[in-house]
C-alpha cells in the first residue's frame, strides 16, 4: 500500500560540521545575515527570528575542509527560503558587496542564488513564485528551468534597504538537496518509507525532487557525484544531519514504525529520532523546530 506524508511536514535545522567556527561565524552573521541564537566554544546556532535555528555548526577537531565538487554522499546544498522577493534583492546586494562568489537561476518556480560557506558547504538563497504560477507537465512533474535571474529587477526590489539588514524572520528551511548514492536506492527511502510525493522525476538530470503537501520540492536527491558514491571521511566538513519536521506526534510515530519494520536502525532520543538514509545520510526526525544541537 503506497503511503503519502502529512502535507504539513516541513524541514527544520541543517547541522554542518566545520573547520573554523569563528570564521563560519563571520561568514554566516556578515555575509548570510543570520544571527547568533546560542554559542559555545566549538558550537553554534543561527537564526533568523530570534527563537528557531536554522543553522547549527559544530567545528570539528583535525578537520578536512570537503572539496568544492564533492565526490562523495551528502549535502549539495541547503536552502534558505525568503517570504519575498524584495529580500532576495537585499541577499544580493549584500553578497555583491561582500565579492562573494555566486550562482544564480531562474527556477521558474522560484529565484535562487547559490553560494558557499568557508567549508564549501553550498548555501541556495531563495524566494517563491506564487503557488499559482507553478505549472506540472503531463507526468505530473513540476515545470523548472534554469534560466538567468533578473538582476536588475531583484536589486530595483531592494531599493535603499540597507545591506546590514539580517534576514528576515519569515525565513525558513525550504529545502535540502542531496548527493546520493542512487536514485532508485533513494526512491525507495524517501517515497516508500517516509511517504515523500514525487513531484519532479528529471531523468535526463539524474535527480529526484520530493516533497510534502505539493510543494515543488523539500527534497532533491541526485546522483551528480556518482552512482554509488562512498560516503564522506568523518573528519571532512559537510553535513551532520538535517531535520524532518512532523506536525504532531502520531505522524512521526507513524513513520517510525515504518522505518522499523523495514529494518532501519532508529536511534530513539526524547520524543525525537535519527536514522541514516541509504546515502549514509544522517536525518533528525522530529516535531518541534528547536535549537538543540
Amino acid at each position: 500500500m503506497s503511503i503519502s506524508i502529512h502535507p504539513d511536514t516541513t524541514l527544520g535545522a541543517v547541522k554542518l560540521k566545520i573547520s573554523d567556527l569563528t570564521q563560519s561565524l563571520r561568514f554566516y552573521t556578515e555575509v548570510v545575515g543570520l544571527r547568533i541564537l546560542e554559542k559555545t566554544d566549538a558550537s553554534a546556532a543561527l537564526t533568523a527570528d530570534g527563537k528557531t535555528a536554522l543553522v547549527l555548526l559544530e567545528q570539528i577537531p583535525d578537520a578536512i575542509v570537503a572539496p568544492e565538487r564533492r565526490r562523495t554522499t551528502g549535502l549539495y546544498h541547503y536552502a534558505l527560503l525568503l517570504p519575498n522577493r524584495k529580500e532576495l534583492g537585499i541577499v544580493l546586494k549584500r553578497l555583491i558587496a561582500h565579492r562573494i562568489p555566486l550562482g544564480q537561476a531562474d527556477h521558474l518556480v522560484s529565484e535562487a542564488l547559490y553560494i558557499s560557506d568557508p567549508d564549501n558547504n553550498g548555501i541556495e538563497i531563495y524566494a517563491d513564485r506564487p503557488r499559482s504560477e507553478w505549472k506540472r507537465d503531463a507526468n505530473g512533474d513540476y515545470e523548472m528551468a534554469t534560466d538567468p535571474v533578473d538582476w536588475e529587477g531583484l536589486l530595483q526590489e531592494a531599493g535603499e534597504e540597507p545591506i546590514t539588514k539580517g534576514l528576515p524572520p519569515e525565513t525558513i528551511m525550504g529545502h535540502v538537496h542531496l548527493h546520493t548514492v542512487g536514485i532508485e536506492e533513494s526512491r525507495a527511502f524517501y517515497t516508500g518509507l517516509l511517504g515523500f510525493d514525487v513531484v519532479g522525476d528529471y531523468k535526463q538530470m539524474r535527480a529526484l525532487f520530493v516533497s510534502a503537501g505539493g510543494y515543488h520540492h523539500h527534497l532533491g536527491l541526485n546522483i551528480w557525484a556518482g552512482i554509488g558514491a562512498p560516503a564522506p571521511s568523518p573528519r571532512s566538513t559537510g553535513l551532520d544531519y538535517y531535520t524532518i519536521v512532523y506536525p504532531d506526534s502520531g505522524t512521526l510515530s507513524a513513520a517510525l514504525e515504518r522505518l522499523l519494520a523495514a529494518g532501519i536502525a532508529v536511534d530513539q532520543q526524547d520524543g525525537e529520532a535519527y536514522v541514516t538514509d541509504p546515502s549514509s545520510v544522517r536525518i533528525k526526525l522530529t516535531t518541534k523546530l528547536v535549537h538543540q544541537n
